[in-house]
């Protein structure tokens, strides 16, 4: 399981297994609204619980499917488990963003800031890589102050679904049920004062995320 070419394995058939599940599920979406100016180009923060990041793919495959391609980069951690995320990404043709929020969080503000200087998307997981668990960290309300972009709460949820018992427990798709995305109206994060943007932006997507939840009891 420590070999490189192993985990490149795991993470082609996770992908693949994700793609299917994703493919066979029918999927709504809560928030169009919210979602356009996302797509009519404006750089925007989506951000999305630690738990949910095999859903958000649903995000893209519904912007496809209506003529849409947002090109969200994720930031994922330098670490092992961090680069098993990123060839999952790979292969949905996600771009990573390797960096830490603790250890070379300058490196990684600054990467991030430079994709959405070029007019593309960021996504980020606020809890992420560790917890605590729907804990909002500071980073992604202090990358919308520097860089002027709102902040988009997403959330999703499917009906028929595995959780792990992990830190996050996070959630994978069963194939063949019933899927919604939840998209929450974006959030400005003022340049001054971005600290207490935190807590409203951990409130969003604790809502976002009881929507989804809701609607696929």
């Amino acid at each position: 399981m420590q070999r490189p070419a192993v985990q490149r394995g795991i993470a082609w058939l996770l992908a693949r297994y994700i793609g299917f599940a994703m493919r066979s599920t029918r999927w709504t979406l809560q928030g169009e609204a919210h979602l356009a100016p996302v797509v009519a180009g404006t750089p925007s923060v989506v951000a999305f619980w630690h738990e949910r990041l095999p859903l958000i793919f649903a995000l893209e495959r519904l912007a496809r499917a209506r003529g849409m391609a947002p090109r969200v980069h994720v930031l994922v951690s330098r670490h092992r488990d961090g680069r098993f995320i990123g060839a999952v990404l790979r292969a949905f043709d996600v771009p990573a963003v390797y960096g830490s929020s603790s250890k070379g969080g300058v490196a990684s503000l600054r990467a991030l800031l430079a994709v959405l200087a070029r007019g593309e998307h960021v996504g980020l997981t606020p809890d992420g890589p560790r917890g605590p668990r729907r804990r909002a960290a500071a980073g992604v309300a202090q990358l919308a102050a520097l860089a002027g972009a709102p902040v988009l709460p997403c959330a999703a949820q499917t009906n028929r679904r595995i959780v792990l018992r992990s830190w996050d427990r996070m959630v994978l798709p069963l194939p063949f049920g019933r899927g919604v995305l939840v998209c929450a109206p974006p959030l400005t994060v003022p340049r001054q004062g971005w600290r207490e943007s935190g807590p409203l932006i951990e409130a969003a997507l604790i809502a976002a995320t009881e929507q989804a939840d809701r609607a696929c009891v």
